[in-house]
């Protein structure tokens, strides 16, 4: 890179105040000096000029987006004014002036956003989240610093409040399709408190069935330019932390009058499909607002039960949904699609929200059965939606060449030779490799090698189709609760079946898809903070002397990052601590190496460890490589000794 070039990244903080910039066009990896760094911090995106090319060294001239605008930490008192100490010990202190305090008690922890960053960083309080170490306080600071409030204002809770207790009217009634006699039945979580998706079934004649796959009608009630609205703009989404959910809608609607409850009477939207009962091909289709009801509320497992024994309530129809789901995996498998079988922890918390004890979430046939009926009405809606102006669609585009080719080198190591067919290795290949792994040691580690290859789905009102489902048309219909795109979804197609004009044109659209897109992200990152908080504390609780079966799940240049495998905790074996040899990081493969020994980490590697140090202030864990004594050494240095 030349002098005074610039280029776009994200402002990585390193322990030494010096900040690392990677250009993702060129690779070139930029140092900023602690003087250089103008306002930016940690993980914001900035614009950098190159100020010393021989010494790869640059500067911020501006900052093109912060990744935080807000911070939880402890509040401590300093002269006439208050300091807010940031959990982020990548950030530093932020005064907090008398005027903007709030009335804080020194010591407890608290959210504030910024005001100003210069001359001094300066912030308000927000929010008091209490006592510092109390799950609540920890929980909720979570949340906040993603941009996710835990509670709502009272204007939106009393709009919600007046619709609950509305309730269900006869002019909402009309000009819905009745389908309260057709049996429904919703299949979720054992601990769901909202209820968005219920199926229903009906028997038509001897070669088909009639399907529906209902969804809460949230966008009769959700109404634009309605607080409901604008908060829910602002959300796009709930997030779903270890121990709560921080929900898009107040309960009012979401667990309450939107919810699809046993025994209810509730309006839907509904995708209702005539289906060949032998092959699951798609005979009509219909699209409208409905009026339903559910006759059972089942959980995963319930359901499940059913279905392995063969009888039970509504057997036959589980068993048939089931068996048409499985036609649907094989039919996208056949066209290209990537599936995956992940598993998920689950912590077991105690009253004050300290994990005990941890299991392991398996999905089931009924989380598929769910899953592919899902996949079918939101692909349908998708295709029906084709001819409109504009949709708004989830989108998920081919892998980019540079993580291909890391795959490709990966999968060498494995033994696994592929070919680049127009840039990316055919899903077919993909497919077969995974098929050929299933049942041994690198079954998990390829799985995770090539979802780490691909980019990461979006919205967008320009469709260029679903690369990992293997569909030219896909939409997020099916979750108007819990996701804003869904409720546009459910907008946009009323509009179509009514042949009216949408109250926001195309380019507002584009801009809340890009909205939620990066919203996700933050609802992302706000569940994999919380899951760590809880695998620090879980680890911490551990003894230093027990020997841990670990999984190596990713390289670089300071160590191997390696996972318990009971709790999936996940901490860093450093260089120093890999044995008695000078291990190397080799980006280009992927792997760290012994330059004496040849002793490889990879992705994947199954090794024992222990314990080294546990920073619940910082959540990290830091391991060390368990390496049995040879016999022989005990020998050795008892014959040492003895001379």
């Amino acid at each position: 890179m030349n002098k005074n070039q610039t280029f776009e990244g994200r402002y990585s903080l390193g322990k030494n105040g010096i900040a690392y910039i990677k250009n993702r066009d060129t690779g070139d990896v930029i140092e900023v000096p602690k003087h250089d760094g103008g306002t930016a911090m940690s993980r914001d995106i900035v614009l950098v000029e190159i100020t010393d090319a021989k010494r790869n060294e640059g500067r911020v001239v501006e900052i093109v987006a912060r990744a935080k605008t807000g911070f939880v930490g402890i509040i401590k008192a300093h002269g006439d004014h208050f300091n807010l100490h940031p959990d982020d010990f990548k950030i530093p202190e932020i005064l907090i002036p008398n005027a903007l305090a709030d009335n804080p008690t020194v010591g407890e922890k608290v959210y504030a956003e910024i005001e100003t960053y210069e001359p001094t960083l300066t912030g308000r309080i927000v929010k008091h989240l209490g006592k510092v170490g109390s799950n609540d306080a920890l929980m909720n600071g979570i949340a906040l610093e993603q941009g996710f409030d835990f509670s709502f204002s009272d204007e939106v809770e009393a709009e919600a409040d007046a619709l609950e207790k509305k309730g269900i009217t006869n002019d909402e009634r009309e000009n819905r399709r009745d389908m309260r006699d057709t049996l429904t039945f919703t299949i979720d979580p054992a601990d769901a408190k909202d209820f968005d998706d219920a199926l229903s079934f009906k028997k038509l004649d001897d070669k088909t069935y009639e399907i529906g796959i209902h969804i809460a009608d949230v966008a009769h009630y959700v109404t634009p330019g309605s607080a409901l609205d604008n908060e829910a703009q602002k959300r796009t989404t709930s997030v779903y932390l270890v121990d709560r959910t921080i929900p898009m809608l107040p309960e009012a609607l979401s667990n309450g009058l939107c919810s699809l409850r046993q025994d209810e009477e509730k309006l839907a939207f509904s995708a209702v499909f005539d289906i060949d009962i032998k092959t699951g091909e798609v005979k009509k289709e219909w699209y409208g607002r409905t009026l339903i009801n559910s006759n059972k509320r089942f959980s995963y497992e319930e359901a499940q039960d059913i279905i392995d024994a063969k009888s039970g309530l509504y057997s036959h129809e589980l068993l048939e949904l089931n068996r048409l789901s499985k036609i649907y995996t094989k039919n996208r498998h056949d066209n290209g699609a990537l599936n995956f079988e992940t598993y998920e922890v689950k912590f077991i918390l105690d009253d004050d929200g300290k994990p005990i004890d941890v299991k392991v979430k398996e999905r089931i046939d009924t989380n598929k059965l769910i899953e592919e009926f899902m996949l079918l009405a939101n692909n349908g809606v998708a295709k029906y939606m084709q001819d409109a102006d504009f949709f708004v669609y989830r989108i998920h585009d081919k892998p980019e060449t540079e993580r291909v080719e890391k795959l490709q080198e990966f999968l060498k190591l494995l033994d696994i030779k592929t070919q680049l067919v127009d840039g990316i290795i055919p899903p077919k290949q993909l497919q077969q490799i995974i098929a050929d792994a299933e049942g041994s040691e690198i079954y998990d580690t390829l799985q995770t090698a090539i979802v780490r290859s691909m980019q990461k789905a979006i919205y967008t009102t320009n469709n260029i189709g679903h690369f990992g489902l293997a569909f030219e048309n896909y939409s997020h219909f099916t979750s108007p609760i819990r996701r804003y795109p869904d409720v546009l979804a459910h907008r946009l197609l009323e509009h179509k079946l009514k042949e009216t004009s949408t109250e926001q044109d195309q380019s507002w659209h584009e801009k809340m898809c890009a909205h939620s897109s990066a919203k996700e992200q933050s609802a992302v990152t706000a569940e994999r903070n919380s899951i760590k908080l809880k695998q620090v504390e879980y680890m911490a609780q551990k003894n230093p002397d027990d020997i841990l079966n670990g999984i190596v799940t990713g390289t670089g240049k300071f160590g191997v990052f390696v996972a318990e495998v009971e709790s999936r905790s996940e901490g860093m074996i450093r260089l120093g601590d890999l044995g008695n040899d000078f291990f190397k990081f080799n980006e280009k493969i992927g792997v760290v190496k012994g330059e004496k020994t040849g002793q490889m980490f990879k992705l994947g590697d199954k090794i024992k460890m222990k314990l080294k140090k546990v920073d619940l202030k910082k959540k990290l864990i830091d391991y060390k490589l368990f390496t049995p004594r040879n016999p022989g050494d005990n020998r050795k240095n008892s014959s040492q000794k003895q001379r």
